[in-house]
């Protein structure tokens, strides 16, 4: 069956709630687990479920994420695989960038035409799941639907933000309404299982994973919608009741790396004794770009909860609930709590550190002496020895030239130079 399925995975827009740590990368292209980028995951659970024609839809801030897939996906010259990137482009027919989900798919329908497959299977590229989508496809095909959205039930505080919907005991959706005001829902629960009733979730939320067959995404995107920007807002209200549409409920952990604070609390659940995510399935291995790093080197340090990646050296005297990226460098007498450092790009050599030492400059990574709590600390950073950073929720959310603070996360801006005794 995955030879009939072409992925399409969807790089999303700006990314402006995850500013800053997309004012110079795409969201796809996000760190995440200390060693991995966004987009990992889709691609992964799409090789999991033996699907390997794969195009990443992309616009902003591209040149990292397109670095990074060239990098890391080869496949063997013998194989029809690929993981090709589709930047908005400028044509004759189309001199505008993507206007929304519906858009970008639609222009890079003359793309796909030139493949042979039976179902497209439309992704998000910052979600954080594990989902075998051969699965939805044999369901897909067996109930000879026309489209199908993977759903997940979710509680009353979190309906606000999805796609909502309803579907009858066959399975057919037959209602959607996109993000309904609180004072609707109560028209809007779901029969879910009695394990997700229990924990209050009876909202059927769209979770943005859709399979199409080839004719009628055709005739979707370039006839019958052919001014559709959005498949939730537009394409699929407009669907219900003219094609069978199907609901595959899914019911493992899934996240919407959305804003900072999902993205910072996904990160550090993976911390965890039995973490939502599991990073360690044999047969569901997040794949990512293999750098042939050192193995992590530590010295008098007490770790509580901390998953640290490769290249790292790591001589502070206390990380606690924390992911700590790779080629990362913390000083001695430092103590992380509750935090996500990125690590760096690059090491810096013993000359390079005495060069920045003599201009003044910190060292590449982490002082000695520090404090970091409730922070992210993006790439390539240097902070200086005493340097304190409290993130809570009394502090007020604030974008400074060094760092962001939201929600209470202190966020350090990719490259930031905090000197000795610096204060957050």
């Amino acid at each position: 069956m995955s030879k009939q399925v072409i992925a399409v995975i969807l790089g999303g827009g700006a990314g402006t709630r995850l500013y800053p740590l997309t004012a110079s990368r795409s969201k796809p292209a996000v760190p995440i687990a200390g060693k991995y980028r966004l987009v990992d995951i889709p691609i992964s659970n799409c090789i999991n479920s033996g699907i390997n024609r794969m195009f990443v839809l992309t616009q902003f801030n591209s040149a990292s994420l397109n670095k990074h897939i060239k990098n890391t996906y080869h496949f063997s010259i013998f194989s029809s695989a690929f993981v090709d990137i589709l930047a908005a482009e400028q044509t004759p027919d189309n001199p505008s960038w993507y206007q929304g989900t519906a858009d970008a798919v639609r222009k890079s329908l003359r793309h796909l035409s030139q493949h042979d497959f039976d179902y497209v299977l439309i992704l998000s590229g910052d979600q954080l799941y594990q989902m075998d989508f051969q699965d939805m496809i044999n369901k897909h095909h067996e109930s000879g639907a026309a489209i199908s959205v993977a759903t997940i039930p979710v509680h009353a505080r979190e309906a606000s933000d999805f796609g909502i919907l309803k579907a009858d005991h066959d399975g057919h959706i037959t209602s959607f309404i996109e993000k309904p005001k609180q004072d609707l829902l109560p028209d809007w629960k779901s029969e879910t299982s009695e394990e997700m009733q229990k924990q209050g979730r009876v909202y059927l939320a769209s979770m943005g994973i859709y399979i199409f067959n080839r004719k009628l995404i055709f005739e979707q995107l370039m006839e019958e919608h052919k001014n559709a920007t959005d498949f939730g807002k537009e394409i699929l209200p407009k669907s219900i009741g003219v094609h069978k549409i199907m609901s595959y409920e899914y019911d493992g952990y899934w996240t919407d790396i959305g804003n900072i604070s999902s993205f910072f609390e996904a990160n550090l659940a993976l911390t965890s004794d039995i973490p939502p995510f599991n990073l360690f399935d044999n047969s569901n291995a997040v794949y990512t770009r293999a750098r042939m790093l050192p193995p992590a080197k530590i010295s008098g340090t007490t770790l509580e909860k901390t998953i640290i990646a490769e290249g790292s050296i790591i001589n502070a005297s206390r990380i606690e609930n924390s992911v700590i990226g790779i080629r990362s460098r913390i000083g001695h007498g430092t103590t992380v709590v509750s935090s996500y450092i990125m690590g760096s790009d690059y090491f810096e050599t013993i000359e390079e550190m005495q060069h920045s030492v003599e201009r003044g400059l910190p060292k590449l990574g982490i002082g000695e002496r520090c404090y970091i709590r409730n922070a992210i600390v993006d790439k390539n950073c240097r902070i200086g020895n005493d340097v304190r950073i409290n993130g809570s929720n009394h502090l007020e959310n604030t974008d400074h030239s060094l760092y962001t603070i939201k929600d209470g996360i202190v966020v350090v801006k990719k490259g930031s130079i905090l000197p000795d005794g610096f204060v957050i």
